[in-house]
C-alpha cells in the first residue's frame, strides 16, 4: 500500500466538513486536487472509501472503518511532532520525581494535575521511598528531582536543597497508652515511655530522641501504626497525624513542654550538575505555593 499524509487529511477534512469543496477550502487547495488525493487513497488501499452514486459523496462502511483508523494516524503524527518541538525547544519530554511517602498527598495531587495541563506531552513517573532512597535516586540519575522531609538525613555534596515548607509535629499515642490519660505531659513523663522516632534507611538519624527508650523507624506511617498499637509515643508531621486514616484512633497532645524544636522541614533536592529545563524551573516556583 502507498499512501501518504496529504492524502489521509484530505480524506478526514471530507467526511467531517461533509464535502470535497469544504474540505478543499480549509486545505487552501483546489477541489480537483483534493478528490485526485483521495482517489489516490483509494487506489492504495484497494477499495473505495466513498460511494459517489448519490449528490454528495457518502461513506462506505469499510469508508467508516478507515476514517476512524485515518484519524487515529493523523492525531499520532501531530504528537509526534510536537514531541519534536518539544525536544528543540529544550523542554523536558519525561521527568522522574522522587517523593517521601508522608508528604502531604492531597496539595501533590493538585500540583501534578497542573503539570498535566500546562505541559501535555510530558511523559512523569513518579516513585516513593524513605528520605535516603531519594537521596540516592537523585544522586544516581534514577530521579529528576526529589521531594522529601530534611530532618534527619545528611546530603551528599552532589546535591541542592531548596526549602519549600516547614510543618508542626503533633504528639501522638494510642487512645489506651498511659500518657493519653496527660493532656501536656512533661518531658519527665515522655521518657517514662518508648518514644518512636524517624530515622533514615540505614537506621542513622541526626536529631536525637527526647527520651532514652526509642526505637528507630524509617516511614512516619509506620511509626503511626505502632503508636496505634500501644508500642509507643511519637511525634509525627501534623498532617499525617490528622489524616483520615488516623484522625479518629489517634490520642494528641499538648508540646508546650517540649523545648526541641517542633518543625519538620520539607523541601526538594536536585543534582547540582544536571541541567535544569523549562519544566523543571515551572516545577520548582510552583513548589514553593503548593503547601501554602
Amino acid at each position: 500500500m502507498n499512501w501518504t499524509l496529504d492524502e489521509l487529511s484530505a480524506f478526514v477534512n471530507s467526511v467531517k466538513l461533509g464535502s470535497f469543496s469544504a474540505a478543499a477550502r480549509k486545505m487552501g487547495k483546489a477541489q480537483s486536487r483534493i478528490s485526485t488525493a483521495i482517489s489516490n487513497l483509494e487506489a492504495g488501499l484497494g477499495f473505495e472509501l466513498f460511494d459517489r452514486s448519490a449528490k454528495l459523496p457518502v461513506l462506505t462502511p469499510l469508508g467508516e472503518e478507515m476514517f476512524i483508523e485515518a484519524q487515529s494516524v493523523l492525531a499520532q503524527c501531530q504528537r509526534l511532532n510536537a514531541r519534536a518541538m518539544t525536544v528543540t525547544s529544550g523542554e523536558e519530554v519525561v521527568l522522574t520525581v522522587a517523593m517521601d511517602e508522608a508528604v502531604p498527598v492531597n496539595a501533590f495531587e493538585a500540583l501534578f494535575q497542573r503539570i498535566s495541563s500546562k505541559f501535555p506531552l510530558l511523559k512523569l513517573t513518579i516513585i516513593n521511598g524513605s528520605q535516603e532512597d531519594i537521596a540516592i535516586w537523585v544522586d544516581e540519575g534514577l530521579a529528576d528531582i526529589g521531594i522529601m522531609f530534611h530532618a534527619t538525613l545528611l546530603l551528599p555534596d552532589s546535591l541542592e536543597f531548596m526549602s519549600i515548607g516547614q510543618f508542626k509535629q503533633s504528639l501522638v499515642v494510642a487512645p489506651s497508652h498511659p500518657l493519653a490519660a496527660v493532656s501536656a505531659p512533661t518531658l519527665e513523663q515522655l521518657m517514662q515511655y518508648r518514644q518512636l522516632a524517624i530515622c533514615d534507611r540505614a537506621g542513622h538519624s541526626n536529631t536525637k530522641p527526647l527520651s532514652a527508650n526509642y526505637w528507630y523507624i524509617d516511614s512516619y506511617y509506620y511509626i503511626v501504626a505502632l503508636v496505634l498499637q500501644g508500642v509507643g509515643w511519637a511525634l509525627v508531621p501534623e498532617h499525617v497525624a490528622k489524616s483520615e486514616w488516623y484522625i479518629d484512633d489517634l490520642a494528641s497532645l499538648s508540646t508546650e513542654y517540649i523545648t526541641e524544636p517542633l518543625l519538620v522541614e520539607m523541601g526538594v533536592v536536585n543534582r547540582r550538575d544536571k541541567q535544569i529545563g523549562p519544566v523543571m524551573h515551572w516545577l520548582f516556583d510552583e513548589l514553593h505555593s503548593v503547601l501554602s
